[in-house]
């Protein structure tokens, strides 16, 4: 599954497995980091910025929707899982410094976000091809934020 590196990047397009490889290279490379990286934490920043996009390009397409009105719900969640998880992204990318309980709730803050846009999301899938393959995105984020959960016991 490709992934579009951000405008500008050196590298246009790579791979999931690449950009947590990109992620885990990035958190080993911190002169702070207190330890190897951790595998499921790399990966879920990678679902983050991942949803982060399909629900951006969700809701724009949701926008431009001939039934817009019906939509408004499904624009909403998307909004916010969004912001959710580019700002989990970004949290979960600090290595200086630890603040585990802080990204723990946060992570399942992700999850129930994720959740829900999903749903919701679904709910207009027959209909609208972005919401199912938002819906999926959000889906795979919920798994790997409980996975990475998980990995912090």
């Amino acid at each position: 599954m490709p992934f579009r590196a951000p405008l500008g990047a050196a590298v246009s397009t790579i791979t999931v497995l690449e950009y947590a490889m990109l992620a885990s290279e990035m958190m080993a490379a911190h002169p702070a980091a207190p330890r190897e990286p951790d595998a499921a934490l790399a990966r879920f920043i990678e679902e983050a910025f991942t949803c982060a996009q399909a629900c951006i390009a969700c809701a724009d397409a949701c926008l431009a929707e001939m039934r817009m009105p019906q939509l408004v719900q499904c624009i909403r969640l998307n909004a916010d899982c969004a912001d959710t998880c580019e700002t989990l992204g970004r949290l979960a990318s600090r290595r200086t410094g630890l603040n585990k309980d802080v990204l723990r709730g946060a992570i399942e803050l992700c999850a129930m976000a994720c959740g829900r846009c999903a749903e919701e999301c679904e709910r207009h899938a027959a209909s609208h091809r972005h919401c199912a393959i938002c819906a999926e995105a959000c889906r795979r984020c919920a798994r790997q934020c409980r996975v990475t959960l998980r990995s912090f016991a």
